[in-house]
């Protein structure tokens, strides 16, 4: 049904009232503070103002569904069964404004169809209640924005961003005054020709060497995420600030890492603003002023140098085969150049040979003399020119840092949406990546968060069944087609194909991990290489040439410090190890050291690598001599004069998680080990919940069963185990017992917030949790401040000392009516705090907890005995 007619039935009358429920009631003026007012600061269920309870805005929604039902007649109406799905819905939607940083402003200039898109959506609506949820959260949507017109401080506050639009404009006029200097009309007209051509050529992302059989490319502006700088001398900045504040910047990065999608961000940015007309004014923020009225010229060296000669400036359009070259008014260069307009982009210093790099700099330090007050970015990757390469021109030296928890969530939802692929896609992958170490040491840039995004696309959310897949994929990736399909010429000739490159760098993965070592001496991998090389006649280069080639362009290695040589991924060098330790039969040295943390990823490796045999050797030889009836009583204890030690509990959970990579394996070896695995998990204690955590570590995780057909003391079990763990990893374990009824189940996940990142807690877990009965821990001010921005809770555990006013400002004194002072009530510094939570009714103290305090006769004080959970 369309949407606009079911508008048209929910009268205004009918649903305005209710909408306005969910706002705080607004003051006159224009509204204005030092920063403008989100709605998340005007909404009425949460924040300083907020009124609303979580029960009330349940029936709020579902009084909406109600009111839309009868608008539909008899016949089109949904069954009380699908309301009860769209009342769900709807709350969790409009719950998100909560989340929205925008103000009303903005909103109404969204629309109600852009609105209702940004709002949070339920991901299991039957197909019966899809059909009436858009109409009726567009419908909700255009009445929000109609309320929004109707506030008293919308109209001054359209006025001030005009004002503002105006100001911004004005800022904008005076840079291009001041940056464009008077030009022909033919300069004129070109300028436009050129940077909608640079907007348009750059206005893509290529993931290079990627084998799959759907699209490489996605707009520049949905897929693109922010990275950081890192400065040995200063705090960590945005990437797209890059040249703020300097002139002149030697940006590095390993392979994958975004220096030549930063090129083109900037390029593209620079050419929408270089006449001050940009598509969305909004994008630039004042901290890139420094771009406007810039005209950007990418020069990718790979393609420029010609016969190992430069280009002059006349030439940068044909060096680059620009298709608009043949357009370009003589000298138009020089005159961009010579007004200090120009935004430099040299892409690439380890894309050219070695022999060409010094050429490379005099050009470039030619240029600037030449052409002063520009703004100049050359890229490289670490390893390709020395630390004082470009110190002499003036060049300060930055690096990309490696992508955050943040920024690989940001870039896998950015990357689903940018190819069109159904969201829970993307976050079954970003489960993946928090539970699975392998998949989580993978995604560190932006390349390899790209390969994950692909691979696990392709092979339709099955990644972790396809760790080898994966592994080839990206070694084929990045040792040979993505130089290829880039264009990047060899160093003097030398090609190495991938099996020999992958021969060769087995060698130094296996000498690291035989030495317990992470990186190795230049003089140890030169001999290694050496000793490969006497085997492999078509390598006609010297082990120090070879080895450089492998720095340069592997993306696999790196030089961290003069003389010092390791791999960019410790999980590329595990893979790579357990490759030759199985081509080699190496596996009484794997077996030895199976126990060993560091050994972990080498041992899962080598199962998934071997050939069935080899496997069951493998697993085999991890439970040896450990029997079943050792697994029957506690860690600790010794029935039959020998103990399991906490040495063979982990050589048998190793054995579980090495299952999943087995592809073929005899079924008498798998049956042992399960059989083995399954008599401590799931753990029937919280002793050996406790052993899980302490000896099994972050490979428990996955092994971990859900809430189904578990009974409620082995949902508590797993739970404390997984929280003792304590990593990111844990979170969607515990995020699965979200929704358990049992209280012992949801107190133990209330109690174990201080754990984990406060926000992401309470986020994943704490939000989905039933409140009934249930005690939401606190052990800090962030603690009660989390809990308020989700709605407040009924029953609060202090845990700790706080100040009164910290209560008053932080706990919502509409939702709280028990409050449970774990340190008594001495842990509350100040007096008259209570009459501040006029619904509180219930205070429980320690039995034997010293201090007292004023209590309301209507406040009943519980005396908890020690050891006592309520």
């Amino acid at each position: 049904m369309d949407p606009s007619a079911i508008a048209v039935r929910l009268a205004s009358s009918a649903v305005g009232p209710l909408v306005k429920r969910l706002f705080v009631q607004g003051t006159h003026g224009a509204g204005l503070v030092d920063k403008p007012v989100r709605i998340s600061a005007l909404v009425s269920f949460k924040g300083e103002k907020g009124s609303l309870g979580r029960n009330e805005f349940d029936k709020l929604s579902a009084e909406l569904v109600d009111r839309a039902a009868q608008s539909y007649g008899p016949h089109e109406a949904p069954s009380a069964e699908v309301r009860g799905e769209l009342a769900h819905a709807l709350a969790l939607a409009l719950h998100s404004l909560g989340d929205l940083e925008m103000d009303d402003v903005q909103a109404v200039r969204l629309g109600p169809e852009a609105l209702a898109a940004r709002l949070a959506r339920s991901g299991h609506l039957s197909a019966a209640a899809e059909s009436y949820y858009d109409p009726l959260l567009h419908a909700a949507c255009l009445h929000i924005l109609n309320f929004f017109t109707q506030r008293s401080t919308f109209v001054a506050r359209t006025l001030v961003e005009q004002a503002r639009s105006l100001e911004l404009l004005i800022a904008t006029t005076d840079l291009l005054i001041e940056r464009i200097p008077p030009r022909s009309v033919e300069d004129a007209r070109f300028e436009q020709l050129y940077t909608r051509h640079i907007a348009r050529k750059y206005s893509e992302l290529t993931i290079y060497g990627l084998d799959l059989n759907h699209e490489r490319e996605w707009r520049l502006d949905t897929a693109y995420v922010s990275l950081e700088l890192a400065h040995e001398t200063a705090a960590s900045i945005p990437a797209e600030q890059v040249l703020s504040g300097r002139s002149k910047v030697l940006l590095r990065g390993a392979a994958g890492s975004g220096k030549t999608t930063l090129v083109q961000w900037l390029a593209v940015t620079a050419a929408q603003w270089a006449h001050g007309r940009p598509a969305r004014t909004a994008e630039i923020p004042n901290s890139l002023d420094h771009l406007v009225g810039r005209i950007p010229i990418v020069l990718p060296l790979r393609r420029v140098i010609r016969d190992g000669r430069l280009p002059t400036p006349d030439e940068f359009l044909n060096a680059v085969r620009s298709s608009v070259a043949g357009s370009q008014p003589p000298g138009w260069t020089d005159r961009v150049l010579g007004a200090g307009r120009a935004l430099l982009l040299v892409d690439g210093i380890d894309e050219i040979p070695q022999r060409e790099r010094e050429e490379t700099r005099r050009w470039l330090r030619e240029l600037m003399g030449d052409f002063p007050g520009n703004l100049w970015l050359v890229t490289a990757r670490p390893s390709a020119v020395g630390e004082d390469w470009l110190a002499r021109e003036g060049f300060a030296q930055l690096s990309l840092s490696p992508m955050s928890r943040t920024d690989v969530t940001h870039f896998v939802r950015h990357w689903h949406r940018a190819v069109g692929t159904e969201p829970q896609l993307g976050e079954a992958l970003l489960d993946g990546i928090r539970t699975g170490e392998d998949l989580g040491r993978l995604a560190v840039n932006p390349l390899m968060c790209g390969l994950l995004c692909a691979l696990h696309r392709e092979r339709r959310g099955f990644l972790p069944h396809g760790r080898r897949d994966l592994y080839d994929a990206a070694l084929r990736m990045l040792l040979e087609r993505r130089d290829v399909e880039r264009g990047v010429r060899p160093d003097d000739g030398l090609r190495l194909s991938s099996e020999t490159q992958i021969l060769l760098l087995q060698k130094l993965a296996h000498w690291l991990i035989r030495n317990s070592r992470v990186e190795m001496e230049h003089a140890d991998a030169v001999t290694q290489l050496e000793r490969s090389l006497g085997y492999m006649a078509h390598v006609q280069a010297s082990p120090e040439r070879v080895l450089r080639h492998l720095l340069e362009r592997s993306g696999l290695l790196r030089e961290p410090a003069t003389g010092r040589i390791d791999f960019v991924h410790r999980t590329f060098q595990d893979y790579l190890g357990a490759k030759a330790m199985v081509e080699e039969g190496d596996f009484p040295l794997l077996l030895d050291n199976a126990h060993k943390d560091q050994w972990e990823d080498v041992v899962r490796m080598s199962v998934a690598l071997g050939r069935p045999a080899e496997r069951d050797r493998i697993l085999t030889g991890l439970v040896t001599g450990i029997e079943g009836t050792h697994l029957g009583r506690d860690l600790y204890d010794r029935p039959y004069g020998r103990s399991l030690s906490g040495q063979d509990l982990r050589r048998v959970l190793m054995a579980a998680t090495c299952l999943e990579h087995a592809t073929e394996v005899s079924p008498e070896v798998r049956r042992h080990v399960i059989d083995l695995t399954g008599q401590f998990i799931p753990p029937n204690t919280r002793r050996r919940a406790r052993n899980l955590a302490e000896f099994g570590g972050p490979i428990v995780l996955g092994l971990l069963p859900g809430p189904d057909e578990l009974t409620d003391g082995q949902a508590e079990n797993v739970i404390i185990t997984a929280t003792r763990i304590g990593t990111d990893a844990a979170l969607p374990v515990l995020a699965r017992f979200s929704g358990h009824p049992a209280l012992s189940v949801r107190r133990q996940l209330a109690w174990s917030w201080m754990r984990f990142d406060t926000q992401k807690y309470a986020e994943d877990v704490l939000a989905h949790l039933d409140g009934t009965d249930l005690y939401f821990t606190a052990h800090n001010i962030d603690h009660l401040h989390a809990l308020r921005d989700l709605g407040g809770r009924a029953r609060i555990q202090l845990v700790g000392i706080y100040r009164s006013a910290d209560l008053v400002e932080n706990l919502d004194p509409e939702s709280l009516t028990h409050l449970w002072l774990r340190d008594g009530f001495s842990a509350v510094m100040g007096d008259e705090w209570l009459a501040a939570f006029p619904r509180l009714h219930t205070i429980a103290v320690p039995e034997r907890s010293r201090g007292a305090a004023v209590v309301p006769p209507h406040i009943t004080v519980t005396r908890v005995p020690a050891g006592q959970v309520i």
